[in-house]
């Protein structure tokens, strides 16, 4: 009986641990990512736009 007590509990932690700090930190890890994955784009077309415009004049 004490051992389906512990699993039962040992269960309900992991999901709190789960739920609360794991899932949020990879949410707030992919949002980062594509936050710098936009940014890099931007800077990427510009200085393509730019490096364009200056080779063709």
């Amino acid at each position: 009986m004490g051992r389906v007590v512990m699993l039962v509990i040992g269960v309900l932690l992991g999901l709190f641990v789960l739920f609360n700090f794991v899932l949020p930190l990879l949410v707030g890890l992919i949002k980062l990512a594509l936050i710098v994955g936009v940014v890099a784009l931007l800077v990427f077309v510009a200085v393509f736009v730019l490096g364009k415009h200056s080779r063709s004049q």
